[in-house]
């Protein structure tokens, strides 16, 4: 098959490629289309023998493809359409081609590693794993919309216990190229046939882990999940916070009461210093049940979005404050470098935006044991679910998805948090202020969940924990280790296989 002439024919559908490649993402789950859309790379890549012109069609493909995954990235912007809606265009096409660079250093890498055939494949696969675990680490990084979340919900997803999101990226990449590697060979049918090997052993491996899990699971007690659902445009209206904070303390009530009650993210609509006839009432709502809140709470000028744990009698038990802020949404990234020079207006010691927490904390809960807090964006990033105060009993993640939207957003959020249990082996309590509240399983399968833009509570059985798994002890570094050996080892397979 002769791939398509012209260069901006070729970014043409290299972007439509990349769109379509989206589509195995929360909400669609359309997996098979991610795969068949990488599958057609290799033919896209045909023939392309110069670094620089690889680099703009991998530009071109991640671009496509981050454009429809991170469509969400405007809902923010619609929140006050007069103020900031023309904002939203601009978000979106600087963020998806800003992330495309990765992929184009990778296509650059890749062709100047080795300039065509098969060899050329097995670079670009080596070289996008790379530039996706550089994605999730450069400037604090960004590694939602990461191609292994596109087998969540299958169980394929119950590798990433083993080898984590970095790994089965890898094997995604992996599975799609080399049969596309196939299609455009002289091969007959019998070598395109073994090409969808890899795809073979990734869905039947993920069966056979399925098959471990048991029918029954002990539970250790009962969670509270409570959902306010107060849109963001709605939310800090002062009309309206009476209105979402009575909803709270109405659930609170409900009886019987459980041995936790959850808030999500930001629920209280005062200050912490501030809170103490607010925290009154929810301890009397609660009636002896310890409560895990949002909350904010300032220190001097500095502001930090916090969780802050209620012991049964109403006390303040602990505070975690978020530590992993999202730049540009929580704070300006240098700000605080910059007020040295007399630059203060995007400092978060001036109180402009929030100020960094220290780092993991364990909570302790009694028979429930140890949670580890997760503030919204936190969730996004597998390190940030473990702590170095010990390995905890399970995740707690309080998250306000309202300013995400009602469609892409929401569920991609979701599905990344259900990759975190399964990476650490835990169960999650997921509270989100307009949705998707949930009990998630340490095999990542949702027992109990609230649907979008929703008010309401549910009383969720608290799973127990698994041991560690191999990716919570080991992280990504065998994986990267891997990804390195054989990029450094390409070169010399190339001489081989070129030796006359």
């Amino acid at each position: 098959m002769s791939p398509p002439r012209g260069p901006l024919l070729r970014m043409g559908l290299a972007a439509g490629l990349g769109g379509l490649a989206a589509l195995g993402l929360a909400p669609y789950g359309l997996w098979p289309v991610t795969l068949l859309a990488l599958a057609l790379v290799p033919w896209l890549v045909q023939g392309i023998d110069r670094p620089g012109r690889a680099a703009w069609l991998g530009w071109a493909l991640a671009t496509g493809y981050f454009a429809h995954a991170l469509i969400w990235i405007v809902e923010p912007f619609l929140v006050d359409v007069a103020r900031h809606g023309w904002m939203a265009p601009f978000a979106l096409i600087l963020l998806s081609g800003g992330l495309a660079l990765f992929w184009a250093a990778a296509f650059w890498g890749a062709t100047w590693l080795a300039r065509s055939g098969a060899m050329r494949i097995a670079a670009l696969v080596v070289a996008l794993s790379l530039a996706e675990v550089a994605r999730a680490h450069v400037l604090t990084g960004f590694p939602w919309a990461g191609l292994a979340q596109v087998w969540v919900g299958t169980d394929v997803a119950l590798w990433l216990a083993w080898i984590g999101p970095q790994g089965l990226g890898a094997l995604t990449l992996f599975a799609a190229l080399v049969p596309g590697v196939a299609l455009i060979s002289h091969g007959g049918w019998a070598r395109r046939l073994i090409s969808v090997v890899p795809v073979l052993i990734l869905v039947l491996v993920g069966l056979g882990l399925s098959r471990a899990i048991p029918a029954q699971h002990p539970s250790t007690g009962t969670v509270r999940i409570i959902q306010p659902n107060a849109p963001q445009h709605q939310k800090w209206d002062p009309e309206f916070m009476p209105v979402f904070f009575q909803r709270q303390i109405d659930f609170t009530a409900a009886l019987p009461h459980p041995d936790l009650i959850v808030w999500p993210e930001t629920a209280v609509p005062v200050l912490l210093e501030y809170a103490g006839p607010a925290l009154a009432r929810m301890s009397d709502a609660a009636r002896g049940t310890p409560m895990v809140v949002g909350i904010q709470r300032s220190d001097g000028p500095r502001q930090y979005n916090s969780l802050v744990q209620l012991d049964a009698g109403g006390d303040i038990a602990a505070i975690y404050d978020k530590h992993h802020l999202v730049p540009f949404g929580e704070y300006f990234p240098g700000g605080d470098f910059a007020a040295r020079f007399g630059l203060r207006g995007f400092a978060a010691q001036e109180g402009d935006g929030y100020s960094a927490g220290p780092g993991p904390v364990l909570m302790a809960f009694g028979a429930l044991g140890g949670g580890l807090p997760l503030i919204c964006y936190e969730a996004v990033f597998p390190e940030d679910a473990s702590s170095g105060e010990g390995r905890a009993d399970f995740l707690l993640q309080a998250t306000n998805d309202a300013w995400f939207g009602e469609f892409a957003g929401p569920y991609q959020h979701l599905a990344q948090a259900r990759m975190r249990a399964i990476e650490q082996g835990l169960p999650m309590v997921r509270a989100a202020n307009t949705g998707i509240s949930a009990m998630i399983d340490p095999w990542g399968r949702i027992t109990e969940s609230l649907p979008l833009g929703e008010a309401g509570f549910i009383d969720a059985d608290l799973p127990a924990p698994l041991g560690a798994t191999p990716y919570a002890r080991v992280g990504d570094w065998p994986v990267l280790g891997v990804l390195l050996m054989v990029l450094a080892g390409l070169p010399w397979v190339g001489r081989k296989i070129n030796r006359p």
